[in-house]
């Protein structure tokens, strides 16, 4: 099951002036490279690896991220229509 992380724009001051901070959706999905097993989370993942009765290690825990980008109207006055 993929974990969401939908866009939002949040505005961070620099140098005394509010500048839009993009943040993309991005689609995180963990897995255990040898089982196949798909993970809901970053806290089960860990605790899988934690977990004395399992194999699991760090370095079987496999991360894909999936991050979607399109232009924002934002940008359009900078750089023009694409």
């Amino acid at each position: 099951m993929p974990i969401n992380d939908d866009a939002v724009i949040e505005y961070v001051e620099i140098n005394g002036e509010q500048v839009p901070k993009i943040v993309v959706p991005a689609e995180i999905t963990i897995t255990h490279k040898e089982t196949g097993k798909e993970y809901g989370s970053e806290k089960e993942a860990q605790d899988d690896v934690d977990n004395p009765a399992t194999t699991t290690a760090t370095h079987h825990i496999r991360r894909d991220v999936l991050v979607k980008v399109a232009l924002h109207k934002i940008l359009e006055g900078v750089i023009g229509k694409v």
